[in-house]
């Protein structure tokens, strides 16, 4: 089923149950991946829908951080609950362990020796982990690995 079927179907499910905070995220979702199909002037490829989603959970994890910084508890928990709802559409993430093995792996692959080749590297790594692990985290995963 595609993204925007399930969308549909969870947005009529949150209609009957008169969830609006689940009417609202999945409306926005539903906004962003229309946007973006204008924008690409096509149907929207699976990997391109997933780029949208990663999208709108990493906005909803950096609201809520700068929420956070500024002592607004209110917001925080208003926007950890929108995130537990992108995630559902969000393919499940890789484990530490999994992102360390994958940049080990790239590391050995493209023959890296040093911060030098820090850029092959996260070449070879983002598209094995795109939409699946956080950027920061392969980031810091990647240099910690090429300082030892």
């Amino acid at each position: 089923m595609s993204l925007e079927t399930q969308l549909n179907t969870d947005l009529k499910t949150a209609m009957k149950a008169h969830d609006k905070l689940s009417l609202n995220v999945i409306r926005m979702m539903k906004a962003a991946l229309t946007n973006e199909k204008v924008k690409a002037g096509h149907d929207l490829t699976s990997e391109e829908e997933l780029t949208v989603v990663s999208r709108e959970l990493k906005q909803r994890k950096e609201s809520m951080t700068e929420f956070a910084k500024g002592n607004r508890d209110d917001l925080v928990e208003g926007v950890k609950a929108e995130i537990e709802i992108v995630e559902k559409y969000a393919p499940k993430q890789l484990s530490a362990d999994e992102i360390t093995k994958i940049v080990a792996d790239s590391i050995a692959k493209v023959s890296a020796s040093g911060m030098g080749d820090f850029g092959k590297v996260m070449g070879a790594v983002m598209p094995q982990v795109k939409g699946k692990a956080d950027g920061a985290l392969v980031n810091q995963t990647v240099k910690a690995q090429l300082n030892k």
